[in-house]
């Protein structure tokens, strides 16, 4: 479904908590990045990631990016075997890993005990809170929540793109379609046949405000969660327990349905999509998981293997 100018999409991989069940396998999330850069950022990688994606679109020699929240099995033990295909599926560009102190030896152990060798170049960036990388098109921050071991949530913000092209108008002024459309989308001033010049900056619509997605690592309910989700156009938050079993959730660092939404709530995000969920709540008992988060945030979402969800462009700066 193209969105806008670009179709921003995410397609869940993985949607269950500590141990694969026959309904949901362990986490993995891809964002799909395929118009603005060609590529597949993955957000975490738990075992058998790799199968999962073979029902899917997703070409392993496109996934650019891996953005590992923390270091629990259930989220890396995918890692060295997709790492290893990627070799033999027509992976030859530069894959960066990021995550926790650790990943590195992690990584690097898993491919050399099995000599595993890979044909492309790896980069592996153990992180710390801030921005963890930008180029002209997005900027990931990160921030440590609140998990047993080192966990990260991501905040992904795409920068401002172009306003679109007032066709209408460059047809009232006689200005007929061709390659000059691409010089004056790009805000040039350009001679047209007859001699006239126009600056293609009056040409153009305003701007539009990126989007922003923020995807969180397991957590107890923080602060830091709120702030890595304001004004986020997709929330992706894990749900492990219901709403009535709060202190079983803090007990094991985690997260209720209702706590996933009064995150969403405070943060102002227009969107919330439950993920993690224990494979105790099977069938209609994960309905009311989604009941129970949408009493404090309507537009709320659980997440099933192989859902996709778009990121919509919401309006203009």
């Amino acid at each position: 479904m193209k969105c806008g100018d670009f179709w921003v999409e995410v397609v869940f991989l993985g949607t269950g908590a500590g141990v694969p069940a026959k309904e949901r396998n362990v986490t993995s999330i891809a964002l799909q990045l395929l118009d603005e850069r060609r590529a597949t950022w993955l957000f975490d990688c738990g075992e058998a990631t790799q199968h999962q994606i073979l029902y899917t679109s997703i070409k392993p020699g496109k996934i650019e990016k891996i953005f590992i929240t923390h270091l629990h099995g259930d989220h890396i033990f995918g890692l060295p075997g997709l790492l290893g295909s990627r070799s033999f599926q027509g992976g030859e560009s530069l894959l960066t890993v990021y995550g926790p102190k650790g990943i590195k030896a992690y990584i690097e152990t898993t491919l050399s005990v099995s000599s595993t060798h890979i044909r492309y170049p790896l980069e592996i960036v153990e992180i710390e809170e801030g921005v963890i990388f930008e180029d002209k098109q997005f900027c990931v921050y990160a921030k440590e929540l609140q998990h047993g071991i080192q966990s990260y949530g991501y905040r992904v913000i795409e920068k401002d793109l172009p306003g679109t092209l007032l066709i209408d108008k460059l047809t009232k002024e006689g200005v007929r379609p061709g390659p000059i459309y691409q010089k004056i989308k790009e805000g040039l001033t350009v001679t047209l046949e007859d001699g006239r010049q126009i600056n293609g900056q009056e040409f153009i619509g305003p701007p539009k405000k990126g989007r922003i997605v923020a995807i969180l690592g397991d957590t107890r309910f923080v602060k830091e969660s709120i702030e890595l989700a304001m004004d986020a156009d997709i929330l992706i938050h894990e749900a492990t327990f219901s709403s009535n079993e709060a202190n079983l959730a803090h007990n094991y660092f985690h997260s209720t349905t209702t706590q996933a939404a009064d995150v969403a709530k405070q943060a102002g995000a227009r969107q919330l999509i439950l993920t993690h969920i224990s494979s105790r709540y099977q069938g209609e008992e994960s309905q009311r998981l989604l009941e129970e988060a949408r009493l404090t945030f309507r537009n709320t979402y659980i997440a099933e293997d192989f859902a996709t969800f778009d990121v919509k462009l919401t309006n203009t700066k």
